[in-house]
């Protein structure tokens, strides 16, 4: 599919390269997220990947949307960035969610199975969404692949690890949510005073590890 560019506001342009997700349609976000870190055209403000596209911020007292579509247009011909060297990021999981037996029923299978087939996940971040180090991991086991719930929990804690949809995310702050709560982490992902404020960057690679209560 031939990435199609939306205006966003007078500040913002929204590339889409596909309306489904998959491995290669989020490559081409990624590639072309590196491709403006090291080219950017003048008046480029920021770059936020998700899934299916990229959101490109500019300063509209530089430049317009018309201008920045050619910049982007002109990147994607050039060849474009390989991939750098990701890091592998380990996570601690206590497993003891409320909803892990739920998760086990509605998918066949025991509790320990369902831990055991979240701990072979080959996770991958890849995008940091609505809430502060709020990381997206893909790479869910399709034996453990559930939709969302029909309604959402409210006050579910900070270093909840929840899943839905084939996706997984270590929780940072106590807000509702939808997924399922199969355990918890004391890993810290969000440091707001430290150095690196998130644990993860997008791209890198995510490795659970059980741990006791």
């Amino acid at each position: 599919m031939a990435p199609v560019f939306r205006p966003v506001a007078e500040h913002g342009l929204l590339v889409e390269f596909g309306d489904r997700i998959d491995p290669s349609t989020h490559a081409a976000v990624l590639a072309l997220d590196r491709a403006l870190a090291a080219n950017p055209f003048p008046g480029f403000a920021e770059a936020v990947p998700a899934y299916v596209n990229l959101l490109v911020r500019f300063d509209p007292m530089v430049t317009d949307h018309a201008a920045v579509e050619a910049a982007l247009r002109a990147l994607m011909l050039s060849p474009l960035p390989e991939a750098a060297q990701t890091a592998k990021r380990v996570v601690d999981v206590v497993y003891d969610g409320p909803d892990l037996e739920e998760v086990a029923g509605r998918c066949g299978l025991t509790p320990e199975a369902v831990i055991a087939a979240h701990l072979a996940g080959d996770y991958q971040v890849a995008l940091y969404g609505f809430a502060p180090g709020y990381a997206y991991l893909s790479g869910v086991p399709q034996d453990i692949t559930l939709p969302r719930k029909e309604a959402a929990v409210r006050g579910v804690a900070a270093g909840s690890v929840i899943i839905a949809a084939g996706q997984c995310i270590v929780t940072t702050l106590t807000m509702p949510t939808g997924w399922w709560i199969i355990g918890h982490s004391p890993t810290r992902i969000l440091d707001p005073q430290g150095a690196r404020p998130f644990l993860f960057d997008v791209g890198d690679r995510v490795q659970f590890q059980r741990v006791s209560p």
